[in-house]
């Protein structure tokens, strides 16, 4: 079986590239992959029956021999693959340098990896439907922006022009992409971007835009659909006057705003996420809404915030937290009997009620009182009277007062069409719902502590993007390792933006003010502005060039929209969506690297803590942020200690047992994202110690039952990681993308096992090739070793000279016998240097014909010279003639 697969989460490149190798080989089985970008799914929804795509779970139980892997470098493992299974890829981006040697790779220079596939189709002249030739056109648009991306190559252009004349139809796959903003449209934008107006209503972030537009023809939903993506607000509002009225736009990104009830109200509609009104004045008249005087724009902005709190539901609501069918007594309850109660279902308070009315609430304080003084009495003698209640829908911000106001631990809930008691909703409730809640931002500024930590030109650089951020209304902040290590007193100089918004926008922005090139990633909201090449002038634009030194500026900057993470099973790599700073801080790993810093306007230096990192840190703990923390990301595991020993903190009590539970889920982990943890610890100064813990923690057998640590590993690995390197060895600064010290520490980790267990941890780890084969080479050199003591040069040095520096290097630090660590030496320092003085050439004057010979003839007169045989040129001399002599010979003199 013959199976075509791409990336998850794949886009329309994804999609068009895999009909484009369906088509060059239709006996493939082109796979949909589990999780599809919205539009995509929506042309497949339509589309789907007129394409050959089919999905995982209808694939047949064969074995797989063949993957086409397009538009991706990544496989993922399906069942029927096996050792056997041939994969190759076809890819437009950059190669990946840890694949298989195994693979079949086919990398190209295009704008759209659909694009190399119809450059095929068109070669052998395929023949395609509408439907197939609006598929490949919207790959190829989607990925070059409609032929306007800076990546867009000629080949795009052609490819589009071929699949055009082949009947791709522009109208289909202009609902599929999102429209450009027309000039006029553009202006519009900017000005309502200018007249944004923030309004936080039960705990929903509404943006309210006006403007006037008296000449605007063209449509406004993409105005809108811009806007909403730039200040991802729950709701957004657009008011623009028109020649014809006031025309309004609502967008809403939550269940929580009902616009198309808004829209009613003003004589539009649609439905509950996008909704619209042309609001018109009467001739001679005015809206009833309208004062004297006022503009219809503005009695209809007015209008619209009067009326918004009806359409506008808490984005968490009492109903969401309550207990449902609640306990109540009567007045007249024995208090023996509420004492019962309370010890056999352990609440701590109960509303009292009288004919189906709340008159009080009986707390377990007072019922504790009043059986210490045995008193006889009925709890109505005992409670707290009142009627205080909330109902199912108000807000939690409504229920927090409530309590705080009346005192009361346990507040019911009432049915508001009749009084009934149908819920209670405690303070334990309430504090879990807000257990993210803390002291506002702004307490702790680290203002001060920023601006000494960076020099100058780059603290210059931080603040032009924090004062362009501020500009286009987003908040922009530094998070994560960089803020933990600036509060412990060894701040780095790299970091990354995270940014409340569209993080790309604010790339453009930048690129466009200051220069530079920005790659951006629409698919994760991320965007890289390289600078290394406009350092000087990046410098004088930013400052006094006396003081602003180019070179400290950075060869780029990261800037990342905040997002939230969803993981659709153990072990997954994360689905991504924009969000908060705070949700995009509750996906990270630990507690101590959830801080962030605000960088925009009077914000400047403040630290943002939500999830108690700053607690944490003082108190020296690694802590998760949640109980399956472990279970989204088992790798979380290995960082959890090498934070733990990089910074000599202790490992929290209840993120222990977490790891011990989740630990069997590492056998689940890709090799390659093991190795990567691996990689990054063998880098920590302190390595050794981190990888003794590991082990202590039963981590590295979960990682492989073979990869064994001990005393003697670990003073093997310190040395190679700390030793320096002799000269006289001449070992690579890096084995492929691994720099050489780690290389070496795995070979010496490993390398002292016997092959096949060895060879298995290197094919769990995904090993490169690179490296695999040193291992290999290191482990059957010392199987060799013993057969080379006493073993003169001549015999030595061939056998050494096949193994590559770095594997040798390994296994003469894991040798311990001095006599066959001697032979190594000696080949390294001294014989693999040797050389004859004669050569190829000097046969070939002597009327010797090439041939074997002139290899045996050369290597007789090394071994001569290795074994002390040849003292001096003129010992050689004799001793080369001897060879021509005896060649001749053996010849019969046939060669001259």
């Amino acid at each position: 079986m013959h199976l075509i697969l791409t990336h998850e989460q794949a886009d329309f490149d994804a999609l068009g590239a895999m009909l484009g190798a369906y088509l060059m080989n239709e006996h493939a089985r082109p796979v949909l992959p589990r999780r599809l970008n919205r539009n995509v799914k929506a042309f497949l929804t339509l589309y789907g029956a007129e394409l050959p795509f089919i999905e995982l779970n209808d694939l047949p139980a064969e074995p797989i021999e063949t993957v086409t892997l397009v538009d991706t470098q990544a496989l993922v493992t399906l069942r029927g693959m096996s050792a056997k299974t041939l994969v190759q890829v076809v890819d437009h981006h950059a190669l990946r340098p840890d694949l298989p040697d195994t693979w079949k790779v086919t990398l190209d220079q295009a704008g759209a990896c659909t694009t190399l596939f119809v450059e095929g189709l068109r070669e052998h002249n395929g023949v395609l439907s509408p439907i197939h030739a609006t598929l490949l056109l919207l790959g190829i648009y989607e990925d070059t922006g409609s032929l306007m991306y800076a990546g867009t190559t000629p080949r795009d252009a052609r490819a589009v022009s071929y699949l055009l004349e082949q009947g791709a139809n522009l109208e289909i796959a202009g609902l599929y992409l999102n429209p450009g903003l027309s000039a006029e449209q553009r202006a519009v934008y900017d000005r309502l971007l200018a007249t944004a107006v923030d309004i936080h209503l039960n705990g929903q972030h509404i943006v309210i835009a006006s403007e006037e537009a008296p000449e605007m023809t063209d449509e406004i939903s993409s105005i809108a659909h811009k806007l909403r993506d730039l200040l991802d607000p729950a709701a957004l509002f657009l008011l623009v006057q028109t020649g014809e009225g006031v025309r309004l736009v609502a967008r809403s990104t939550t269940d929580q705003v009902d616009v198309s009830g808004v829209a009613a109200h003003f004589g539009g509609g649609g439905h509950d996420r996008a909704a619209a009104a042309l609001v018109k004045v009467p001739s001679g008249g005015s809206l009833p809404y309208q004062a004297a005087g006022e503009a219809p724009l503005a009695a209809v902005q007015r209008e619209l915030v009067r009326i918004l709190p009806e359409h506008v539901r808490p984005s968490a609501t009492v109903r969401q937290i309550m207990s449902s069918e609640p306990l109540v007594l009567t007045p007249d309850t024995p208090v023996e009997k509420a004492l019962s109660l309370m010890q056999r279902y352990g609440y701590e308070g109960y509303p009292i009620v009288r004919e189906g009315k709340i008159i009080g609430l009986l707390n377990r304080r007072a019922v504790d009182r009043a059986v210490s003084h045995r008193l006889k009495v009925p709890v109505g003698s005992l409670m707290d009277a009142g009627d205080v209640s909330v109902q199912p829908e108000d807000s939690i911000e409504k229920l927090r007062d409530v309590m705080i106001k009346s005192g009361w631990g346990q507040i019911p809930v009432v049915d508001p069409s009749n009084g009934a008691v149908i819920g209670i909703v405690t303070r334990t409730d309430l504090l879990k719902h807000l257990s993210g809640h803390v002291p506002l931002p702004g307490r702790n500024n680290l203002a001060s502590r920023l601006d000494a930590a960076l020099p100058p030109a780059r603290l210059a650089l931080l603040k032009a993007v924090a004062a362009e951020a501020r500009r286009l209304h987003q908040a922009a902040y530094i998070v994560g390792g960089y803020v933990r290590d600036l509060l412990l007193g060894r701040p780095g100089l790299d970091f990354d933006v995270v940014v409340e918004g569209d993080a790309i926008t604010l790339a453009r922005a930048l690129e466009k003010r200051f220069g530079g090139r920005v790659l951006a990633h629409t698919r994760f909201g991320t965007a890289k502005w390289s600078i290394g090449a406009i350092r000087k002038d990046l410098a004088r634009a930013l400052g006094d060039k006396a003081t602003l030194n180019p070179a400290d500026l950075p060869a780029s900057l990261d800037l990342i929209s905040a997002r939230r993470e969803f993981y659709d099973y153990p072990t997954a790599l994360p689905t991504v969506e924009r969000s908060s700073i705070k949700l995009d801080l509750h996906r990270r790993d630990f507690t101590i690297n959830t801080m962030a810093l605000r960088l925009d306007g009077n914000h400047y230096g403040d630290l943002y803590d939500y999830w108690g990192g700053l607690r944490d840190l003082e108190a020296r703990l690694v802590r998760v942020l949640h109980s399956l923390s472990f279970v989204d990301d088992p790798t979380r595991q290995l960082r959890a200690v090498r934070f733990e020993q990089r910074f000599d903190f202790h490992i929290e009590e209840r993120t222990l047992e977490l790891m011990n539970e989740g630990r069997p889920l590492i056998r689940s982990l890709s090799g390659d994202r093991l190795r990567h943890e691996l990689n990054l610890i063998l880098e920590e100064e302190k390595a050794v110690a981190m990888l003794h813990r590991l082990d202590g923690l039963g981590l590295l057998s979960a990682i492989h039952p073979d990869l064994c640590w001990s005393e003697e590993v670990a003073r093997d690995v310190e040395a190679a990681l700390t030793q320096p390197f002799d000269p006289a060895w001449g070992l690579p600064e890096r084995v492929g993308n691994l720099p050489a010290r780690v290389a070496l520490a795995y070979l010496v980790w490993l390398a002292r096992l016997p092959l096949e267990k060895a060879y298995s941890i290197g094919e769990r780890l995904r090993f490169a090739g690179a490296l695999l084969s040193l291992l290999v080479l290191a482990i059957q050199a010392q199987r060799d070793l013993p057969g080379l003591d006493g073993a003169p040069p001549s015999v030595a040095t061939p056998l050494l000279e096949g193994i590559p520096p770095l594997a040798l290097y390994a296994v003469y630090r894991l040798t311990k016998d001095e006599r066959l660590r001697k032979p190594i030496l000696a080949y390294i320092t001294a014989w693999r240097h040797i050389a004859p003085t004669y050569s190829g050439e000097d046969l070939r004057l002597l009327g010797i014909p090439p041939g074997p010979h002139y290899k045996a003839i050369l290597n007789e007169l090394r071994s001569a010279w290795l074994d002390g045989k040849i003292a001096n040129h003129s010992s050689e001399q004799d001793f080369f003639a001897r060879l021509i002599a005896a060649y001749r010979a053996e010849s019969g003199g046939k060669n001259g």
